[in-house]
């Protein structure tokens, strides 16, 4: 029997997920003023192996099999991390503000639904009904960011979509390649693989990190919340069966990260970027969420 206590711990880590996945974009916000995006990115890789290491010797997980299996989770790790994460904070280090690249990332899952969809030529009248009104919203919410003195212009722009298209990427690599493993091991080997990639690219960057308290939280809370935290949660939700509630609320991300950005930041929220944003939230969901088809796949571990 579960307590009743358990039971409103395990319902309520859906909503915590979200929260946790949603700070990542915030915390970029943080960091960035006082470091380079990939240079900042290799440390935190770099802390995060050293917490998952010894977890992993003391709780003796077992590791991928093959070298195969090896080779798959490496690549999924430069896609979903490498790509991914540098693609989003190299865009809030050029200027993009957490909201908007918490939005243009989150058309990650319509992207992801509709290449399944198609593979199996079973795209609705519903699912296309959400692409364009996921797509109207952001281009209602990006049309007021261009422009002088905005927070868009076509150097992040082109680092958030590449972000877009390299979690989605792995997503769907991993759907295809990558057979079921302990969570730790797997984000081990991801994360050495984003270490490798990353390594050459941040010895080019030429700013260095200025070590300070925002700095410091920043690098902790990617590591400990993010990384650490936020993969055992997926690990424990899947665990009870709770995968498609994890991705019902996915697209909860990038309002909630909208709402964290305004309180701490002062992004600008006005009735045009909520309209934007709550078009594209209906849209995502459409998508993601098919009349009478329930969400089948997890997102992808930490942010």
């Amino acid at each position: 029997m579960i307590a009743h206590d358990d039971r409103a711990l395990i319902k309520a880590m859906p909503a915590l997920f979200v929260l946790i996945w949603s700070t990542g974009f915030i915390v970029a916000r943080y960091g960035m003023p006082h470091a380079p995006p990939l240079k900042f990115l290799l440390v935190r890789y770099l802390l995060s192996i050293g917490c998952f290491l010894p977890w992993i010797v003391l709780a003796r997980v077992k590791w991928p099999g093959t070298r195969t299996q090896w080779a798959h989770l490496a690549l999924t790790g430069v896609f979903m991390h490498a790509g991914y994460l540098g693609g989003v904070w190299a865009a809030v280090k050029a200027g993009m503000g957490s909201g908007l690249s918490a939005l243009i990332v989150g058309l990650q899952p319509v992207l992801t639904a509709l290449w399944l969809s198609a593979r199996g030529g079973r795209i609705t009248a519903r699912q296309w009904t959400g692409l364009a009104l996921g797509f109207v919203g952001l281009v209602l919410v990006v049309s007021r960011k261009f422009g002088q003195g905005g927070e868009a212009n076509w150097l992040n722009m082109s680092l958030a979509v590449g972000a877009l298209f390299s979690i989605t990427l792995g997503t769907l690599y991993q759907k295809r390649f990558v057979a079921p493993c302990d969570v730790r091991t797997a984000n081990l080997v991801q994360l050495g693989a984003a270490f490798l990639v990353t390594l050459p690219l941040a010895l080019l960057e030429t700013e260095t990190m200025h070590w300070n308290a925002e700095l410091a939280g920043a690098m902790a809370w990617s590591v400990l919340a993010l990384t650490l935290g936020g993969s055992s949660l997926l690990y424990l939700l899947i665990q009870r069966g709770a995968a498609a509630s994890v991705s019902s609320l996915m697209y909860l991300v990038p309002p909630v990260t909208a709402l964290i950005a305004w309180l701490l930041f002062g992004e600008p929220v006005n009735a045009l970027t909520i309209t934007g944003t709550a078009i594209t939230v209906l849209g995502v969901a459409l998508v993601v969420r098919p009349a009478g088809r329930p969400a089948q796949s997890p997102p992808r571990r930490g942010d």
